[in-house]
C-alpha cells in the first residue's frame, strides 16, 4: 500500500506548537481509507464473536452498540503496519514531535447507536499516563464523515483551555475515564470528512459526544512518541516500535 504524501504548511506547524492541534482535510486515498474500514470492521466482528462467547454485552471497554475499542490491532494484524509506517504519518511526525519517533499507542474506535456511556469528558491523552514523559501526537482518522451528530471529537486549544501542560485528572465514577478540565468553553468541534485527520497533541485537551444518528462512527487513533514511554515502576507503557530515526524511517 503506498499512502499520499504532503507537505504540511508553515502555518500548520505554528498553529500546532502555539495552539496545539491542526486539521488535514481528505489527506487519505479512498483505496487506503476503504482498507482502514475492512480492518475496523472485521475487528469489531471478532469483538463481537468474543461477547457471545462470553455471554456478555460488556468487554473490556467495548459496550455492544454502545462504543467499541480495539486496542493495539497492530500486533495481531500486521498489515497495518504500511498504513502506520507511511510517508503520510512520517510527515505528521517530523511537523509535529520531530525526527524521531516511535509508535506509541493504535486503536480502532468506533460509537454506535446506543447512546448510553458513547461520551468523552475533557482530558489530555497524557492525562492517562502517570509516568513522566515527553508530549506526543495523536493523528486521529474518521473513516466516516465525522459532525457533532454523530460524535466527532472538539478540542480545546491551548490559549483557550489557559494551559500547555499537563494537569491532574480525575477519575469518572463507574468507568476508567479520567476528565482533566471542568470549565465552560465547548472547544471546537473537528467536523471533517472521512480520510481527513485531526492532529493534536497529548497535552491537548479535548473530548467527545454521543452518536445521536444511526449509523456507527468510526475512527482509528494512532500515536507517536519522541521517546519510549515508561510506568512508574519502569515497565514499558504502550508500544516501542521504532519509526524515525533522524528523520528517516527504520521501518
Amino acid at each position: 500500500m503506498t499512502t499520499t504524501t504532503l507537505t504540511i504548511s508553515d502555518a500548520q506547524r505554528r498553529q500546532y506548537q502555539d495552539e496545539g492541534y491542526f486539521l488535514l482535510d481528505r489527506v487519505i486515498p479512498e483505496p487506503e481509507l476503504e482498507f482502514l474500514r475492512a480492518e475496523c470492521s472485521e475487528l469489531i466482528r471478532q469483538l463481537e464473536a468474543e461477547m457471545d462467547r462470553q455471554g456478555t454485552d460488556e468487554l473490556n471497554l467495548s459496550r455492544r452498540n454502545s462504543r467499541y475499542f480495539v486496542f493495539l490491532p497492530f500486533k495481531e494484524r500486521p498489515q497495518l503496519g504500511n498504513f502506520i509506517f507511511s510517508d503520510l504519518l512520517k510527515e505528521i511526525c517530523r511537523a509535529t514531535i520531530g525526527d524521531t519517533a516511535y509508535l506509541f499507542w493504535e486503536q480502532f474506535v468506533v460509537k454506535g447507536t446506543d447512546k448510553k456511556g458513547a461520551e468523552f469528558g475533557w482530558h489530555q491523552d497524557s492525562g492517562y499516563v502517570d509516568g513522566p514523559h515527553k508530549p506526543y501526537v495523536n493523528a486521529w482518522i474518521p473513516l466516516d464523515d465525522v459532525d457533532e451528530a454523530n460524535g466527532t471529537i472538539s478540542i480545546l486549544p491551548f490559549s483557550r483551555a489557559g494551559t500547555r501542560e499537563k494537569v491532574e485528572h480525575k477519575p469518572v465514577p463507574g468507568s476508567n475515564d479520567r476528565v482533566g478540565y471542568f470549565g465552560p468553553d465547548p472547544g471546537i468541534p473537528a467536523v471533517m470528512k472521512a480520510g481527513s485527520i485531526a492532529v493534536f497533541s497529548s497535552l491537548s485537551f479535548h473530548r467527545s459526544g454521543a452518536n445521536s444518528t444511526t449509523k456507527m462512527r468510526r475512527a482509528y487513533s494512532l500515536q507517536y512518541s519522541p521517546e519510549i514511554i515508561y510506568e512508574p515502576d519502569g515497565s514499558l507503557k504502550g508500544l516501542d516500535v521504532p519509526f524515525l530515526k533522524e528523520g528517516n524511517r527504520v521501518r
